[in-house]
Formats: structure tokens, sequence, C-alpha cells
């Protein structure tokens, strides 16, 4: 594996963005200078967090996200304990 986590990277398993060797292995979101643990998809290149809403639901029972823009830094969490 490489020391730098992916560009896009999704929760949902329906996801093409989705990977478990890489969720398994621990991805840390910083958003604004801000760690975030509620980050359900990142993308790096475009700037951007997905978040979920605790009280709300879509259509289909999942919980609702909401897109946020900013400065996005990823890291594998192994690497910071280090």
């Amino acid at each position: 594996m490489t020391d730098t986590p992916p560009d896009r990277l999704s929760l949902d398993p329906s996801s093409e963005y989705f990977d478990a060797d890489i969720i398994q292995r621990g991805v840390g979101i910083r958003f604004k200078g801000v760690e975030k643990n509620n980050v359900e998809e990142y993308c790096l290149s475009e700037n951007w967090i997905k978040v979920s809403l605790p009280n709300t639901r879509d259509r289909k029972g999942r919980p609702m996200q909401m897109k946020l823009q900013g400065e996005v830094v990823a890291y594998y969490q192994d690497d910071k304990a280090e």
C-alpha cells in the first residue's frame, strides 16, 4: 500500500469509491484545520467532504448527507500514531 490516501473515498459499500482495505487501515480527515470523525465521503482534488446529518433520513432510510466545501487533508491514522 502507498503512504498517501486515495483522492476520493466513500464508506458506502455500494459506491465505486469504496475500498474496504483502506477503510480498515483507517483514514483520518482534517477539514479546514479541524479533525472530523463523521465524514462519509471525501474528495481531495475537489476540496469537499460529505457528512451525515443525524436526525434526517432519505427515502431509503439512510442518514441524509451534507456536502461541505473547504480545505481537506486526508492521512492514515496509523501514520499519525507513530
